[in-house]
């Protein structure tokens, strides 16, 4: 069985199911597959599958103290009904490129794909034990909606959603404000969306609400893609693109392809070069920046720096100038060295940049 490390110590150790009832581990760090890169999947049998048994098979990899009967049991109930195409994620060429459509889901947010999925995959794991989770989650918009939308009335979860106050788009606010279900919560803060992530990733690190909650036998945890069950799902759309280029006669199979993603808190992204580490034949990710650019200048110079002014866009999602995911690309990046992005995590936490080395 493989077992999650958190990037900033290794000997912080749990398996998949207890990462994803964490959320993220004990000393503020996120859950990392050190052997993620040993992993190679079967690319002709991918083109052979529909996405529902593509996320049956890839997940099994990732996730592996879950049955198979498990995972083909939260895949169905997560993908059965709640999409408006067949294909999940369709592909559709517009000119010389292609576009990955993620926005067929309950809510039209590309989270969609995974925060359906999330709560069963939680669930799940809940059964083995006698907890109940509580789910605190940050948003710069979308990741609200549906995350409130997945998690609606799921036994023993609740769900709390922190949103910059004015700083979503009109219908993020009135699809969160609206919202249904016995079991979900919402609130505005004064402040962005880094302000609403750095606090609820305090609050999970708080102890004495960490005390009170063990002593309601409650689990504090976050939808966030700081959630690794948050994460992974997003990987399955990225082979399914390629087999369905496949399947097209677009490219052969084997053959290197490209992509371009919007990119605020590095998740998407992340789940396409984790799909890489697996063996998913890919020639470059193009890391979509907005005028917030944090992400680009940090690609270009090596310097993480957040001290600069927070720019408010019309694409909320991508207004972050603490982009948590990236971390996990560290991780990998520096050969695996928790002591190295423990490190630069804390020179962030403390001065607001780092610097990483030239070999990483």
């Amino acid at each position: 069985m493989n077992d999650y490390i958190s990037t900033r110590d290794a000997h912080q150790s749990v398996s998949s199911k207890q990462a994803i009832l964490n959320g993220m581990s004990p000393d503020g760090g996120l859950y990392v597959l050190p052997t993620l890169d040993q992993i190679h999947l079967d690319l002709s049998l991918i083109c052979t599958m529909s996405y529902k048994e593509n996320a049956v098979y890839i997940l099994s990899h990732l996730l592996t103290d879950y049955t198979k009967e498990e995972l083909e049991a939260c895949v169905e109930n997560a993908y059965a009904n709640s999409f408006s195409k067949q294909e999940i994620t369709p592909i559709k060429k517009v000119d010389d490129v292609y576009v990955l459509e993620l926005f067929h889901g309950p809510t039209c947010a590309f989270k969609d794909v995974a925060l359906t999925l999330l709560p069963q995959l939680m669930s799940c794991a809940l059964k083995s034990t006698s907890q109940k989770a509580l789910i605190l989650t940050a948003t710069s918009g979308d990741t609200g909606k549906a995350a409130l939308s997945g998690f609606c009335d799921v036994e023993n979860i609740g769900i709390n959603v922190f949103y910059p106050y004015k700083k979503v788009s009109a219908i993020q606010y009135r699809q969160m404000v609206t919202q249904k279900g016995k079991n979900v919560n919402v609130f505005g803060i004064q402040g962005n969306f880094d302000d609403a992530q750095s606090q609820v990733k305090r609050l999970f690190l708080d102890e004495e609400l960490n005390e009170y909650c063990a002593k309601q036998n409650i689990l504090l945890t976050s939808a966030n893609s700081i959630n690794v069950g948050r994460l992974v799902p997003q990987i399955v759309y990225y082979f399914d693109s390629y087999k369905q280029l496949v399947l097209q006669g677009d490219i052969q199979l084997g053959d290197k392809v490209s992509f371009s993603v919007p990119t605020g808190n590095f998740g998407d992204v992340l789940a396409g070069y984790y799909a890489y580490l697996m063996g998913l034949p890919v020639e470059k990710f193009y890391v979509a920046s907005n005028a917030n650019r944090v992400l680009t200048d940090f690609l270009t110079t090596g310097i993480y720096d957040r001290n600069r002014d927070f720019i408010l866009t019309i694409s909320p999602s991508m207004d972050i100038l603490i982009s948590s995911n990236l971390e996990r690309l560290l991780y990998y990046a520096s050969n695996k060295d928790t002591q190295k992005v423990s490190k630069w995590m804390q020179e962030l936490n403390e001065k607001g940049r780092y610097q990483i080395d030239d070999e990483t």
